[in-house]
């Protein structure tokens, strides 16, 4: 009995509590019109006499705003109520108001601008800012279908209060635009295919607090330890994959007193093999172990013809047994941790893609496909009229097709 007593009065006592908010706010919105106007009569007395239609001291007309509803003019009230608060308004020498009057019309206009301001918040507009490196790649992977690593392209983005988005933080140094620049020329290039373009390397590094003595997750099945790269090929041609496997302090690259197979695959497909490690290169490491070294890697050393286009290219160890490694029951060793261990599983330090040598053309990739919506006849000569590279339409309706394409409008002349 006296649990259902004690229920029942629990069940009242919340029931009053959410009904009170509600009823004082219901009281107070009623007792809004006779505030105002008790208020209205002082702001008329000691403000409108000079902050009026006609004076209009300060910038400032008090004369037609409504103290009813303070809301409507928000900014005119806040300044009101900024300067009767400290008691700069009424200036000095001006008729004053009792402490009792300022005060109450002070906390009728906070209290009612505070009221409107929850009910419909305003956080303003946001301002234009430049994009960080994340809205690049992503604008860049949109317009042009062109994945790309800003990270690698531009240095990191200035941050305020956590994040990276906010304008005034997002600065552009006589510096940083030279990298937007640097930037713009390398992914034009790499959209269109420029065959001028020569040679270049790019090289994906391994973290070395990450185990390579497990499979990595992404690289094909039955593969130990590795790199995946994903990457987009400039244009047709051939290209280089090379390693540098792990050396100890000494220079000892690890892992060569049993085979190993070192794979490369290019879109899941191998693509070569070659050996790591055994008797002869054990013994080669006894003699001389840089050279033992060199000698592994030269042979993880291959050329082969590519598309242009992106590509997942992967480097990993293929798996020689399914038994468990025993080394793994040990504590956990990570390449930076251990220096000075020669023995175990080979680890990779690094995988370089280098071309393209020999370029064949620019190809088909998916950044020429929404860019270009025309292509030259391949009998036609690059130096023949335009009439001729064009029959079936104007050298001002390919243009136009290019520039709709891309995102812009049709040129006002040829």
């Amino acid at each position: 009995m006296r649990r259902g007593v004690l229920a029942l009065a629990g069940s009242v006592w919340v029931l009053f509590a959410a009904l009170s908010i509600p009823l004082a706010a219901g009281q107070q919105a009623a007792a809004g019109p006779a505030g105002g106007a008790e208020h209205g009569a002082v702001v008329t007395k000691y403000c409108v006499t000079c902050h009026n239609d006609r004076a209009k001291v300060g910038g400032l007309s008090l004369e037609k705003a409504d103290i009813g509803n303070p809301a409507e003019a928000a900014d005119t009230w806040e300044r009101v109520v900024r300067k009767v608060r400290v008691g700069m308004m009424p200036p000095q020498g001006s008729p004053q108001p009792d402490q009792q009057s300022r005060a109450s019309l002070v906390s009728y206009l906070t209290t009612s601008l505070d009221l409107a301001a929850a009910a419909h918040p305003n956080p303003g507009r946001p301002l234009v800012h430049r994009l960080n490196r994340a809205e690049y790649a992503n604008a860049i992977r949109d317009l042009l279908a062109l994945d790309v690593d800003a990270s690698a392209l531009l240095p990191p983005d200035d941050a305020a209060y956590g994040f990276d988005n906010i304008a005034d933080a997002l600065g552009v140094s006589p510096v940083l635009l030279e990298r937007y620049l640097a930037a713009a020329g390398k992914i034009s290039s790499l959209a269109v295919g420029d065959p001028g373009m020569g040679p270049a390397g790019e090289t994906f590094r391994i973290r070395q607090d990450a185990s390579q003595d497990i499979h990595i997750e992404g690289l094909p099945l039955g593969t130990v330890g590795g790199i995946l790269a994903k990457t987009t090929l400039p244009l047709d041609g051939t290209y280089d994959f090379s390693i540098r496997l792990f050396r100890t302090n000494l220079g000892v690259v690890r892992g060569l007193e049993y085979e190993h197979q070192l794979e490369y695959t290019v879109d899941g497909a191998r693509v070569h093999l070659s050996k790591v490690g055994g008797e002869d290169d054990f013994k080669a490491n006894l003699k001389n172990m840089t050279k033992a070294g060199d000698d592994v890697e030269a042979r993880a050393h291959i050329r082969i013809p590519l598309k242009a286009g992106p590509h997942v290219i992967t480097a990993a160890f293929l798996e020689r047994t399914d038994a468990i490694n025993p080394l793994r029951l040990q504590p956990f060793i990570r390449s930076s941790n251990d220096t000075l261990d020669t023995i175990g599983h080979p680890h990779l330090d690094t995988f370089t893609l280098t071309g393209p040598f020999d370029p064949t053309g620019p190809g088909d990739t998916p950044s020429r496909r929404k860019i270009f919506t025309c292509r030259p006849s391949p009998s036609v000569s690059e130096d023949a009229p335009a009439s001729a590279k064009a029959p079936a339409r104007s050298r001002r309706s390919s243009r136009w097709e290019l520039g709709a394409n891309a995102g812009g409008s049709a040129p006002r002349s040829a």
